[in-house]
This record gives C-alpha cells, sequence and structure tokens, in this order.
C-alpha cells in the first residue's frame, strides 16, 4: 500500500521542483558530511523550521534505511504503531519501506504494532521524509508513531530497536520528530527549551523525561527523543551536538506566541 502525502502543498511545497528549491535553499553547502546514529529534526511547515531541517540534514550522511519516531498528534491507532509495508509517497516520488526491519521490531517487541490509522494524517513523520530523500534518493524508511509515554516503555522500544539495527541495519540513522517549546514569549521559549536541549546534550533521557514535565515544557517528540536517545546510546553513541536552534519568532518577527525548533545531532 502506498501512503499518499497528508500535508504537501500546506507544510511544504506540492511541486516536486520547488520543492527541492527549497530544501536546497534551507541546506548548508559545501559542507562536511558525518554519519551519525541519531537526530532531532523539528516537523512544522517548512517556512517555519525548514532552516533548522535544512542545515541539520545537510550536514549528516544519510544511510540506505532511516527509522522515523513521530509523536501522534492526531489520537488515532495503537500506541506504537509501526506502518507495516509498501511505500510513502511524497512530491519527490516514493520511498519504499524496509520491511524486513518492520518484521524483524514486531517480532523484538511486544509492544510495536503494525496500524495504519495513526499515520494517515499525522504530519510529524511525513515532514522529515522530502529531506530524507533528497539527500539519499535510494532510501528506505521505518516509520513508527508513538502515543504513550510510559518511560518503561520508551527505554524498552529503544533497546529492541538498537537490537534489531545492530542485527540488520549498523549504519541505520534513528530520527526523532519534534518541535520544542510551543505558543509562549521567545524569552520563556528560549529559557525552557535550553533547558530540555542541555539534557539532550547530556545524552540524559531520564532527565530530560523530568524536566520536561516538572517545568511544563511543551516539548512535543518527547517520547520519540526518549526512545531514540536509548537506541543511540545502546548502538554506541558518545556525543551530541547541536546544529542550529531558531523560534518561529526568528521568522516572522512575532516573539509574542512562538515555537521553538532544534536540529541536535547524536553520534
Amino acid at each position: 500500500m502506498i501512503r499518499e502525502p497528508a500535508v504537501a502543498g500546506s507544510f511544504y511545497s506540492g511541486d516536486a521542483i520547488q520543492l527541492k528549491r527549497d530544501i536546497e535553499d534551507f541546506s548548508i553547502k559545501g559542507c562536511e558530511k558525518q554519519p551519525v546514529l541519531g537526530i532531532i529534526s523539528p516537523h512544522a511547515g517548512y517556512i517555519y523550521s525548514g532552516r533548522v531541517a535544512g542545515n541539520l540534514y545537510s550536514r549528516i550522511e544519510i544511510p540506505n534505511t532511516v527509522v522515523i519516531l513521530a509523536p501522534n498528534h492526531t489520537g488515532y491507532g495503537v500506541p506504537y504503531s509501526v506502518w507495516p509495508d509498501g511505500s510513502w509517497n511524497t512530491p519527490l516520488g516514493n520511498v519504499k519501506v524496509d520491511e524486513e526491519v518492520v518484521e524483524e521490531l514486531v517480532q523484538a517487541s511486544d509492544l510495536i504494532k503494525k496500524d495504519k490509522e495513526a499515520h494517515f494524517s499525522e504530519h510529524a513523520a511525513e515532514v522529515q521524509i522530502p529531506f530524507i530523500q533528497y539527500f539519499n534518493p535510494s532510501v528506505k524508511i521505518v516509520v513508527i508513531v508513538i502515543s504513550s509515554g510510559d518511560i518503561i516503555n520508551l527505554k524498552d522500544i529503544g533497546k529492541n530497536l538498537s537490537r534489531v539495527l545492530q542485527k540488520l541495519r549498523p549504519d541505520a540513522l534513528v530520527v526523532a520528530s519534534s518541535d520544542m517549546t510551543h505558543y509562549e514569549s521567545q524569552t520563556s521559549a528560549n529559557r525552557k527549551d535550553k533547558i530540555a536541549i542541555h539534557e539532550i546534550l547530556s545524552l540524559n533521557e531520564s532527565n530530560l523525561y523530568y524536566e520536561v514535565y516538572s517545568k511544563h515544557i511543551t516539548m512535543c517528540g518527547i517520547y520519540p527523543t526518549i526512545a531514540m536517545l536509548v537506541c543511540s546510546k545502546d548502538r554506541g553513541a558518545k556525543n551530541a551536538e547541536l546544529v542550529r536552534y531558531e523560534t518561529s519568532g526568528d521568522i516572522t518577527g512575532d516573539y509574542n506566541q512562538v515555537v521553538g525548533y532544534a536540529g541536535i545531532m547524536i553520534s
């Protein structure tokens, strides 16, 4: 089955030529690329978060398998939902699902279930795909939408994903799709996001979880980020780097109600 785009023409251009131009404009030209185990990339409309995402993706080598972990904004589907088969369509073409990894994942984890309902209208994974396929047209993807915040389960997901990738796709990239603080002043968003980013750069998923909830940081992709950090550390990650941080206010000039965006590499 082909998963057709839900937000082409709204979150990003529905025209292939314009979409390529936009990605090129958001990217860093001629920069040195490096292999990484995980990243955090924003998922707003490209006009707002495209520069952060483009700067991030242009810095890394995109391997032939990318796992995208996304939050659930729609409320549909099972708590840990993996798209089972076929491909995802964007204006840049179809991207095949790595079905071998999907099968191994559902065998390895009692939590991850094959499910399409969580995916049909969810934008958080979809907006990552044009960047990924632009930099590696041969890529295959695995897309998991997460709606449950049980930290024990999230760590279990991360460890099982690590085991599957080490067995089948040792060079795979895991993307945690997340925006940062939502609809607060620039000053408040900067302050709160600095706290969350510090814990991410420290590779401390437990402290991140605590700080996000205790300080009411509205980081929508906290669950995917927890799983990605656990997976990356289990695969040997030792370092993290903030590539770029901005808010919607830096684009619009309205600093009263902003959303924060961070691009972070884990290696």
